[in-house]
C-alpha cells in the first residue's frame, strides 16, 4: 500500500501525488524522472522490484512530458500515463517496445481535473476521480470493455481513496457536502452504491488515510478532538476511535504511507510507518497500536518521499534515488509475529485490561536515542454518528456527542479476562479504561466474540455492518 498523506500538526492536508507509486502487488514501480540537460525535461521510469536487484527502465516518447501528468504502474509491467490535453485528459498505456517506447491510446476523459486513486487491488484495473463544483464522477480508465468508463456521479467533492478489502470491490473516499467532510464507501459490484462509513460527531470532518484489510486497522485525521488530529480505530468494531498524543508531533510533519500485512484480526499488532519531517532531517516512523510510542530510525539518503511498501515476508521496502545509484531499495527487516501476551490488569474499577508485551525490537534498524516520543495518554473520540450502511442492514440511530466525558458505571463489571493479542477478546465492546498510568500501554482487543462477530468475507450482497467505532470513552479513570 503505498500512500502520501501530509500531516501537519497545526493545519489539515490533503494526500498528493507520491514521487513514486507501487504496484498493488509491489512488482513495479513508476514515477516522472529528469533529464540531466540544462533544460531538465521530465521522462517516465518504470522500476522492476520482483528481481533480485531493481533497475529502471525509461519510458520516454519523442516529447517531454509535463511534470503534472500522473503514472500507475500495472502489475504486467506497463504503465498508465495520464496527460492534460486542453481540457481533457488522455489516457494511454506506455511499456518497453525493443530500444524504445510502445504506447497504446486508450482514450481521453472529459473534465477540468483528473486525479488517479492509488492502484487497485490485483493491480489490472485503473480509476480516477474527476470533482466538479458539486458532484465527483468516479472514471475506470483500464480495464472496461472499450476505453474509460464512467461508473457513478457521487454528490459533493470527492478526495482521497483507500482500498478496504483484497478483493477491489470496497473503494473509501473522503466526500465534502454541505460544509462537512465525511468518509463514505462505494461498492464497486453493486453499481456504485455508496454509504456513510467514517462520522465521528455530526459537526467533525473525518477522513480516512490508510486501512489494512487483514487486520481492519484504520487510520483516521478528524477534528472531533477540537482540532486536527490523527487517530486510529478499527473497521466494524464497536470501540471509539483513539488519537494518541505520541502521533501529535510538536513541530514539522508526520506522514503516514504503508501498513503491515498480515496481522489477521489483530489490529493492535499491526505496524504503521511514517515519514517524519522535522527540522533536524526526514526519519522514518513506526508506531502500532500497542506500543502506544512512535520510534524514529534513520532515513536511507534520496528516500522518494511518500513512498514505500510492506512486504508479507515483514520486510519494510523504501525506494531512493542518489548520483551513485539512480535506482534502490532500502530493505529493513520487521517483525510480523503478534505481540506476545501478559497477564492482564486490573484497574481500579474492577475492569480488566489486556497488556501487552514490551516494544517490539526491530532487526536491521538502530533506533535514535532520544527521539522516539514518549507515550503520552490517548484521547478517546467523542461519540460517533452512525452512517447509513450499505445493503438491508437497517441504519443504526446515531448517539448523540455528550457534553461530559462517560463516567463508570457504579456496579462492579464482570472481569473480563484478557486474551492474547490479535486474539479474540472477550467482552466484544464496552468502554475502554486510559489512565496514562505505565501499566495501561495498550487497549484491550478490538474483536468481538466469534459467536457474534460479522463474518469477514464479503457476501453477493454486501453487509456494511458498522462503521468506525461509535462509542465514547473516558480519557482517564474516575
Amino acid at each position: 500500500m503505498t500512500i502520501c498523506a501530509t500531516e501537519d500538526a497545526t493545519a489539515p492536508a490533503r494526500p498528493h501525488r507520491a514521487a513514486l507509486t507501487i504496484a498493488a502487488d509491489g512488482s513495479y514501480a513508476a514515477r516522472l524522472a529528469r533529464h540531466d540537460d540544462a533544460a531538465g525535461s521530465w521522462f517516465p521510469e518504470r522500476w522492476t522490484l520482483s528481481g533480485p536487484e531493481p533497475y529502471a527502465v525509461p519510458l520516454q516518447g519523442t516529447q517531454p512530458e509535463e511534470p503534472d501528468s500522473a503514472l500507475l504502474p500495472l502489475t504486467d509491467g506497463r504503465v498508465l500515463i495520464l496527460r492534460r490535453v486542453a481540457d481533457r485528459f488522455a489516457v494511454s498505456l506506455l511499456y518497453p517496445a525493443g530500444p524504445g517506447t510502445g504506447e497504446l491510446l486508450l482514450g481521453a476523459v472529459p473534465a477540468p481535473a483528473l486525479t488517479l486513486l492509488p492502484p487497485a487491488p490485483g493491480g489490472t484495473l485503473g480509476y480516477a476521480l474527476a470533482p466538479e463544483a458539486r458532484t465527483t464522477t468516479l472514471w475506470l480508465l483500464h480495464g472496461g470493455a472499450d476505453g474509460p468508463e464512467r461508473v457513478i456521479r457521487i454528490p459533493g467533492r470527492c478526495t482521497g481513496g483507500v482500498w478496504l478489502d483484497r478483493s477491489g470491490r470496497l473503494l473509501a473516499l473522503d466526500r465534502e457536502l454541505d460544509g462537512r467532510t465525511k468518509t463514505v464507501v462505494v461498492d464497486l459490484e453493486r453499481g456504485g452504491e455508496t454509504g456513510l462509513l467514517l462520522q465521528i460527531t455530526d459537526e467533525s470532518n473525518d477522513r480516512l488515510l490508510l486501512a489494512d484489510p487483514d487486520s481492519g486497522l484504520l487510520l483516521v485525521r478528524s477534528d472531533a478532538p477540537g482540532h486536527d488530529r490523527l487517530g486510529w480505530g478499527v473497521l466494524g468494531s464497536s470501540r471509539p476511535v483513539r488519537f494518541p498524543e505520541c502521533l501529535r508531533p510538536a513541530e514539522g510533519t508526520l506522514t503516514p504511507f504503508a501498513m503491515q500485512p498480515g496481522q489477521m484480526l489483530a489490529p493492535e499488532s499491526c505496524a504503521v510507518a511514517f515519514r517524519r519531517e522535522a527540522a533536524n532531517g526526514t526519519w522514518l516512523g513506526v508506531w502500532r497500536p500497542s506500543e502506544r510510542q512512535l520510534r524514529h530510525f534513520p532515513a536511507p539518503e534520496g528516500w522518494l518521499a511518500g513512498a514505500g511498501l510492506w512486504t508479507a515476508g515483514g520486510e519494510l521496502l523504501l525506494p531512493y534515488a542518489t548520483e551513485a545509484e539512480p535506482c534502490g531499495v532500502a530493505r529493513m527487516a520487521v517483525p510480523l509475529g503478534p505481540v506476545e501476551p501478559v497477564e492482564a490488569v486490573r484497574s481500579a474499577r474492577r475492569v480488566r485490561l489486556v497488556e501487552t508485551a514490551g516494544p517490539v525490537e526491530m532487526p536491521g534498524l538502530t533506533e535514535i536515542p532520544g527521539l522516539t516520543e514518549t507515550p503520552g495518554p490517548e484521547e478517546a473520540s467523542r461519540p460517533v454518528g452512525q452512517g447509513r450502511p450499505l445493503g438491508s442492514v437497517e441504519p443504526v440511530r446515531p448517539v448523540r456527542p455528550a457534553d461530559v466525558p462517560v463516567r463508570l458505571p457504579d456496579v462492579p463489571v464482570q472481569p473480563v479476562q484478557g486474551p492474547p493479542s490479535g486474539a479474540v477478546a472477550g467482552s466484544g465492546g464496552g468502554i475502554v479504561l486510559d489512565t496514562g498510568d505505565a501499566d495501561n500501554r495498550s487497549t484491550a482487543s478490538a474483536q468481538p466474540q466469534p459467536t457474534g462477530a460479522e463474518p469477514r468475507h464479503l457476501p453477493a450482497h454486501l453487509r456494511m455492518c458498522r462503521p468506525v467505532p461509535l462509542q465514547q470513552a473516558p480519557q482517564a479513570a474516575r
